[in-house]
C-alpha cells in the first residue's frame, strides 16, 4: 500500500467519494478510457472481514455505525435543533459508503415527484430524462422486483431479477389489505433473488443493516474495483480539506493522508459524490476572495433545503405466528397513499423484522436456561410492524453549515445540522400512522407502538444541500448537475434533490450520477 498516498501526474477526472455516485461515475469514464482518480476520505475495508463483522454486529455492545468504524472527532458534528439530528447514525465512510450499511431498498420517484403536484417545487428535469438511466441503474446494481404495482411510473423493461417471495407475514397483512382495500405490490430490492452478476442468490442471513457477509446485497465496492480494473485509481483515508479555484474553475483538490501531509490533485473535471452533508460542508470550506460566502454559493443555497424522510411506525402483537426476523428486508409495499391530492407523499411499508430478534433478547438476558427460554417464548413470535416513508418539506432554514468552535481531526470546522420538523411534515406523518394504525386493528392486533408525529425520526437519507434548478440565484447545479458558478464542477448526490418525495433515493442517486457520466464523457471529448 502507499504509505503517502501521492496525487497522480495526470487526471482528467477527480472524484471526490467512493460511495454509490462515485464508484458508478468513476467505472463509467474509466470503461471510457479517462484517467479517474478518487479521493475517499474513509479506509478500503478488506471484504475478509465481513463476517467478523456481521458477528459483532449482533452483539449489543456495538451500535450499527460502530461496526464501520463510524465515530470520533473524524465524524464529529453539531446538532442544531429543535429537532436533534442523529447524524452518525446514517452514514459509512470508506469505500463504498453508506451501501456498505444500507438496506438495499432501490424505487424509483414518480412523475408527480417531479413536476412539483406531489407538494414540492418542481424540478428543471423530469420523469422521462431519468427514465433511461433508472434502468440502466438497475441492472449496474442487480434489482429483484416486479412490474407489479399499478401505482408506479412507467416502465421501459422488466426488473434484472425476479422479485423475493411475499414472507410469511406479508401474506397476513394481505387479509387486512384487502378487507381495507389497501392494495400492495412487491418491494424492489437491490439484493440477488438469484445469482446474477458473478454473485450469489441471497441465503438469508438477516444481517442486512449493517454488513451483508455474502454480496448478494448491492454495494458500491463492486463498482469501485471495476472501475480500478479499468484504470480508475482510488485513494483512500485521504479527506479532501478544500478545492483550490480560480472564477471559473477547480484547479485541485486538497487532501490530507494518515501522516497529516497535504497533497494536491489537478484534474480537468471534478465530481463531487461525498454525500449531501459532506459536500456543502467541502464548499463551505473552500471560500476564497472569489467566492467568500463558499465555493459555487452565489445563490447563497449550499448547505440549504436539507431534506430528510420521516419515520411512520405502528406495531402490536397478534393471536398467531408471525415469523418475523426470517426477512430481514421489505417484500411488499404500497404506494396507493403516495400521489394523493390531500397530503404529501406516503410509501407503506410492510415490515419482516417487527419486535426483538431472540439473538438479540438472549445476548442482553441476565438469566439463562429454562428461565431464559421461557422468555424467548413470549417475547418473540407474534409481533407485526407497518413502517412507511413520509415525504419532508423541503425549507430553506433546515441546512448544513461550518461550526467553528469545534474541528474534525485536521482542524476543519465540523458540520452544524439544522433540522426540524414542520407542521405540514407532522400532520403527514399523523395520516401515514392512520392508516398503518387501520390495518393492525384490522388484525385484531393489540397496538403497543406508534412512531408517530411526536416521535417521527430522519431515515437516513441526505437531500437537497445543492439543490438543481435552472436559475442560478434559486439553485446551485443546473439540470446536468454541473454548478452554475464553474464550468468544471459536477455534483453526484442527492443533494440536488429539489424535493425528496418518499421513495429510498439511492436508485435517483445511481440514475443521476449515470446521467452525469454520460456528460462528463460528452464534454472530456470536447476538451
Amino acid at each position: 500500500m502507499e504509505v503517502d498516498r501521492p496525487p497522480s501526474d495526470r487526471a482528467d477526472v477527480c472524484i471526490v467519494g467512493a460511495g454509490p455516485a462515485g464508484a458508478l461515475v468513476a467505472h463509467r469514464l474509466a470503461v471510457a478510457g479517462y484517467d479517474v482518480v478518487v479521493l475517499e476520505a474513509g479506509p478500503r475495508f478488506d471484504r475478509e472481514r465481513r463476517i467478523e463483522r456481521m458477528e459483532q454486529s449482533l452483539r449489543p455492545a456495538h451500535t450499527p455505525q460502530s461496526v464501520w468504524d463510524v465515530g470520533g472527532q473524524r465524524d464529529a458534528y453539531t446538532s442544531a435543533g429543535p429537532d436533534y439530528y442523529p447524524l452518525n447514525r446514517t452514514r459509512v465512510k470508506g469505500v463504498g459508503g453508506t451501501t456498505l450499511a444500507w438496506q438495499g431498498m432501490v424505487v424509483r420517484l414518480h412523475e408527480r415527484d417531479f413536476d412539483g403536484r406531489n407538494g414540492g417545487d418542481p424540478w428543471p428535469i423530469d420523469y422521462a430524462d431519468l427514465q433511461p438511466y433508472y434502468a440502466q441503474a438497475e441492472r449496474a446494481m442487480g434489482v429483484a422486483g416486479a412490474d407489479d404495482n399499478p401505482f408506479g411510473p412507467p416502465r421501459e423493461e422488466p426488473f434484472p431479477m425476479a422479485p423475493f417471495p411475499p414472507s410469511h407475514s406479508d401474506a397476513i397483512f394481505a387479509e387486512a389489505c384487502e378487507s381495507l382495500e389497501i392494495a400492495t405490490h412487491s418491494a424492489p430490492n437491490a439484493r440477488n433473488s438469484e445469482a446474477y452478476d458473478g454473485r450469489g442468490a441471497c441465503v438469508g442471513f438477516g444481517t442486512c443493516k449493517p454488513v451483508c457477509p455474502t454480496r448478494a446485497k448491492y454495494d458500491a465496492p463492486m463498482h469501485v474495483e471495476r472501475a480500478e480494473a479499468s484504470g480508475a485509481r482510488v485513494i483512500d483515508r485521504a479527506p479532501v480539506q478544500r478545492l483550490e479555484h480560480d472564477a471559473d474553475r477547480i484547479q485541485a483538490a486538497v487532501y490530507a493522508t494518515p501522516d497529516g501531509t497535504e497533497h494536491r490533485q489537478a484534474a480537468r473535471q471534478f465530481v463531487l459524490a461525498a454525500g449531501g452533508v459532506e459536500i456543502p460542508r467541502l464548499l463551505l470550506l473552500s471560500a476564497s476572495d472569489h467566492y467568500p460566502d463558499g465555493l459555487a454559493n452565489s445563490s447563497g443555497l449550499v448547505g440549504r433545503y436539507f431534506t430528510e424522510h420521516l419515520g411512520a411506525r405502528v406495531g402490536g402483537t397478534v393471536d398467531r405466528p408471525t415469523r418475523q426476523h426470517h426477512v430481514e428486508f421489505i417484500t411488499t409495499e404500497s404506494h396507493q397513499f403516495y400521489d394523493s391530492d390531500d397530503h404529501p407523499p406516503i410509501k407503506l411499508e410492510l415490515l419482516n423484522y417487527a419486535g426483538r430478534p431472540p439473538a438479540a433478547t438472549a445476548l442482553e438476558a441476565d438469566h439463562w436456561g429454562d428461565d431464559l427460554l421461557a422468555t424467548l417464548r413470549e417475547t418473540y413470535g407474534n409481533t407485526l410492524e407497518v413502517a412507511g416513508l413520509v415525504q419532508q418539506e423541503a425549507r430553506p432554514d433546515n441546512r448544513i453549515t461550518l461550526d467553528p468552535t469545534r474541528t474534525d481531526d485536521h482542524g476543519n470546522p465540523v458540520p452544524k445540522v439544522h433540522w426540524s420538523i414542520s407542521d405540514r411534515d407532522r400532520r403527514t406523518v399523523e395520516r401515514a400512522t392512520e392508516i398503518q394504525r387501520s390495518i393492525l386493528e384490522e388484525l385484531d392486533a393489540d397496538i403497543e407502538w406508534v412512531v408517530g408525529p411526536d416521535s417521527t425520526g430522519p431515515a437516513a437519507h441526505h437531500m437537497g444541500t445543492t439543490r438543481m434548478g435552472d436559475n442560478p440565484a434559486t439553485s446551485v447545479v443546473d439540470s446536468q448537475c454541473r454548478t452554475h458558478d464553474l464550468d468544471n464542477a459536477w455534483i453526484a448526490s442527492s443533494s440536488v434533490f429539489v424535493s425528496a418525495g418518499a421513495m429510498n433515493p439511492t436508485l435517483t442517486i445511481a440514475a443521476l450520477a449515470l446521467r452525469i457520466g454520460d456528460r462528463l464523457e460528452e464534454t472530456l471529448s470536447q476538451t
